[in-house]
């Protein structure tokens, strides 16, 4: 495929990719600056590949010749090498989890959503996310051709820090933490919520509690503390026979760690762990790092079906990090309670709080909107 203008200034402004041999003869001309844009990018290591996974499955992949190149590369690294054997490989197995499904009442309308469990926090947070908002005095208030006003802005934010707050406590493999399907169930019960809600004032809050979703005596967790995530890409498809996958699929950071064995980036997915272990007071934090564990992600790949009938409505999904939660909830909520299409509500600005600061695309937003938001103290962050 040739180098898309947002691929070149990636890989210009990418200091560590280059350092990688192989990455360097893949993307990068002889004196060491990027292929321009428009240059077509070859890959027939990535090819090999794909063709001998086809012919001999995934084995190919988690044994031989590729299971040794990934290992050695990891361990062999100038700076920072790392333990990974091939008895790792060998003995890992991709996962396959019940969706976790919710319902939503748009009108007269009744929607089910369905998405990924943890530890995905994606689909839990987006249930919040719309049943906290349909507990607020903005739930039935419609946004402006311009869209939301500082008002609903207000309350979503104010939903967000609950959410996130939730979902630091919460959120992990459930195959090594004591939550399981009734704490998700528990999070998205409608009178949780309500009681959630009501913690919402007319002022932000300065940092926003976890709640208690009626477990057995007190949550033995501690909070994991905020840390950047980045990454991820998204496809929504439906073909010709009505059959559809949302795909969510992520190395973590744009190129990983930035590290190429036969043609493809190892990721850096070790990093959506809790990088500290435990608080202050010894507490663990649920997203610790231990062995044979699966990270905590955002992804939020998600279909939506009509309650009553059965029939698809919509594919979604996003790339973004932890803002891929507040993308998804913005658009649905332009879509089933705006009654925007598709194209317009992807098209709006984006916002979003992951319990600091209000984060605004910039320029997408009136001078009155943001002086309104200030003025209510909220603290505000504008992001290209």
């Amino acid at each position: 495929f040739a180098i898309s203008p947002r691929l070149h200034a990636l890989l210009q402004a990418d200091a560590a990719l280059r350092l990688d041999p192989t990455a360097r003869a893949l993307y990068y001309r002889d004196d060491g600056t990027a292929h321009p844009v428009g240059h077509v990018l070859r890959n027939p290591a990535l090819a090999r590949v794909y063709r001998r996974i086809a012919q001999q499955g995934v084995d190919h992949f988690y044994r031989g010749d590729v299971a040794r190149d990934i290992v050695h590369k990891v361990r062999s690294h100038p700076t920072n090498p790392g333990v990974l054997n091939e008895l790792d490989l060998r003995e890992y197995r991709a996962r396959v989890r019940t969706p976790l499904c919710f319902e939503r009442r748009v009108d007269s309308r009744r929607y089910w959503l369905c998405g990924m469990a943890p530890p995905s926090s994606g689909t839990v947070a987006v249930g919040q996310m719309l049943g906290l908002l349909a507990h607020t005095p903005v739930a039935g208030q419609r946004w402006g051709s311009d869209g939301p006003d500082a008002a609903w802005l207000h309350h979503y934010s104010e939903a967000a820090r609950l959410v996130f707050a939730d979902r630091a406590l919460y959120m992990a493999d459930p195959d090594f933490v004591s939550f399981d399907a009734n704490t998700w169930r528990a999070l998205l019960a409608d009178d949780y919520l309500q009681a959630r809600a009501r913690l919402i004032g007319p002022k932000p809050m300065t940092q926003a509690p976890a709640g208690q979703v009626g477990l057995a005596g007190a949550v033995p967790y501690a909070a994991s503390a905020a840390q950047p995530e980045y990454g991820t890409s998204h496809l929504s498809i439906v073909d010709a026979q009505g059959r559809a996958v949302a795909m969510t699929s992520s190395i973590e950071d744009a190129f990983g760690a930035r590290q190429m064995v036969q043609g493809f980036l190892l990721n850096n997915q070790l990093t959506d762990f809790s990088f500290v272990p435990r608080d202050a007071q010894g507490r663990p934090v649920a997203n610790r790092v231990e062995p044979g564990k699966r990270p905590r992600s955002s992804m939020t790949p998600l279909l939506v079906f009509d309650r009553d009938t059965g029939q698809l409505q919509m594919v979604l999904g996003s790339p973004g990090g932890a803002m891929i939660i507040h993308y998804v909830t913005r658009t649905l909520w332009a879509l089933l309670h705006e009654g925007q299409g598709a194209q317009q509500a992807v098209a709006g600005g984006n916002f979003g709080n992951v319990n600091g600061p209000l984060v605004l695309e910039s320029d997408r937003f009136s001078p009155a909107t943001v002086q309104a938001l200030r003025d209510a103290g909220h603290s505000l962050r504008a992001m290209p």
